[in-house]
């Protein structure tokens, strides 16, 4: 695409056309799926003196066929030109799918009533993860990768990530230097407090103060050892937790109420004699839970503002099991449940996965620390806190002034509607943590 002119360039529609891949075959026509339109190409040989399917080939290669591109009111045209004995004509249908393709996630429908049944389940939002290229919205930041980089990206997108994206945040900077630039600052490496660490290693710094005020979101991580019989029970020997500055709070061994049946040092590099003299768990219990409720009953806990500090963690339903903790949802960032941080089968991701992708460091070799955890949830946590989301009064769909954006008695309204107006109406099925900050500024 070197040397066409910037709007060419700038032409999502243009773009989708270069890159496109034929789709049917039929006596000297070529039928693609561009966009929003249903195109039809067909290349002739004037000449005679051309093979059609070498003709075809060389105009994949041959973008100066295509000169600008305009539109006015919805429509576009194409400019073309001769170029030796080959002409090439170009036929534009601008079909229904143009009202029935879907604003986020490019999708098409063969009705606009399937369309707005699409959008009354999928819940697209601002909040999704975006191509910085083709503006597509993806349910994961693992779908966006694979529209990116995966096994069958797509082609242009692929081109732009290859010079300007990032691998870990996967945004799309200006140029190759601005990305080397951004890349040492989003690639992280292991956290290491210094003389805080090493005590911690040793289990000493047990002393967990509610008057800390600053600690307005906290990461929790445990390590377990085995109890019952084939030492399968997980029992809670080890926990940590850290500030959003990755300061130590609390890192103590626990000492369990079952006996201990293997310890798992391989993992935890946990002896008996570091928990002969350890916390109880139920004094353990109680710290945390005091700490985390920070002074407000925990019935009156609300999901923004008030007292009670932000808990976050991965698996944390499985730790608080152990610790046999309450703790109320609207509280706990969970980031093997955060639908964006989640596979594309929405299945969890492993904490070890998700640090080595979006942090680019590894973590959980040899001999496991909770530190290493809490920090690496706690840049996880942070980097999806700060994404740039527009700001919308009632961003959640189970909000009350959401409740009808679908409902069905409007099916006739909603049927009339451009996509982007749909998109305009719907919202997230998920708490997007970027509300997190909005609710501290």
């Amino acid at each position: 695409m070197d040397g066409l002119p910037s709007s060419f360039n700038d032409c999502y529609c243009c773009r989708d056309l270069l890159t496109a891949e034929y789709v049917t075959y039929l006596d000297s026509i070529f039928l693609f799926k561009v966009k929003y339109w249903s195109l039809t190409f067909e290349l002739k040989d004037e000449s005679q003196k051309h093979n059609y399917r070498k003709g075809w080939n060389s105009w994949i290669q041959c973008t100066p066929f295509l000169l600008c591109v305009y539109s006015g009111n919805g429509a576009y045209a194409l400019k073309i030109r001769e170029m030796g004995d080959w002409t090439l004509h170009i036929t534009m249908d601008p079909s229904e799918s143009q009202r029935n393709k879907c604003a986020a996630c490019y999708r098409q429908f063969n009705k606009k009533e399937h369309l707005v049944e699409h959008m009354r389940i999928s819940y697209h939002s601002v909040h999704e993860p975006m191509c910085g290229i083709c503006g597509k919205c993806c349910r994961s930041f693992e779908s966006l990768r694979d529209h990116l980089i995966g096994p069958l990206p797509k082609a242009e997108c692929e081109r732009v990530f290859r010079d300007h994206g990032c691998t870990f945040c996967l945004n799309i900077l200006s140029s190759p230097h601005a990305l080397r630039f951004h890349q040492d600052r989003c690639q992280l490496s292991r956290g290491n407090n210094g003389v805080l660490h090493r005590f911690a290693n040793m289990g000493i710094h047990d002393d967990l103060r509610i008057e800390s005020e600053k600690a307005r979101a906290v990461a929790l991580a445990c390590k377990m050892v085995g109890g019952g019989s084939d030492g399968s029970l997980d029992l809670c020997a080890r926990i940590c937790i850290i500030d959003e500055y990755e300061n130590i709070l609390f890192h103590s061994y626990v000492k369990p109420q079952l006996p201990v049946t293997n310890y798992r040092y391989e993992s935890t590099g946990i002896r008996p004699e570091y928990l002969r003299d350890a916390m109880p768990l139920r004094h353990v219990q109680r710290k945390i839970q005091d700490f985390l409720c920070n002074g407000e009953p925990i019935w009156k806990i609300r999901p923004r503002a008030g007292k009670a500090r932000i808990l976050i963690g991965h698996g944390l339903d499985h730790d608080m099991k152990c610790l046999e903790l309450e703790y109320p949802l609207i509280k706990i960032r969970d980031t093997s449940k955060y639908p964006p941080l989640m596979k594309t089968s929405k299945l969890s991701n492993s904490l070890k996965y998700l640090t080595k992708s979006y942090l680019g460091y590894d973590i959980q070799t040899g001999i496991q620390d909770p530190y290493d955890d809490c920090v690496a949830t706690m840049r996880l946590y942070r980097r999806m806190r700060y994404q740039a989301h527009r700001i919308e009064d009632y961003p959640l769909a189970t909000d009350s002034q959401n409740k009808n954006n679908f409902a069905s008695w409007r099916q006739g309204e909603l049927e009339r509607m451009s996509p982007d107006q749909l998109l305009a109406i719907s919202r997230s099925d998920y708490y997007c943590w970027c509300l997190d900050s909005k609710d501290v500024a």
